[in-house]
């Protein structure tokens, strides 16, 4: 099960995000970006329980002012 998620966070606090996300168990690829969004994660479990907690850890990440969680479920393969 993979999930993508797009952050937002304070000004400046980019860094301090990338740091704490990168050390949650799921998460295989966390960048800083340009545009809309500030962070990017790619998050990869075996159950929705895993995604579940690896989601409400970084929710819980008081700099965060939004995030946008698209979930890939059983589609397979990739580009």
């Amino acid at each position: 099960m993979q999930a993508y998620m797009l952050l937002n966070c304070s000004p400046g606090s980019e860094t301090e995000v990338i740091s704490e996300i990168s050390s949650l168990a799921g998460v295989i690829e966390v960048n800083g970006v340009l545009g809309k969004y500030d962070v990017f994660v790619k998050i990869s479990v075996e159950n929705p329980d895993s995604m579940e907690m690896t989601v409400s850890q970084i929710r819980k990440i008081k700099v965060i002012s939004s995030h946008t969680l698209p979930v890939v479920y059983g589609q397979g393969g990739t580009i």
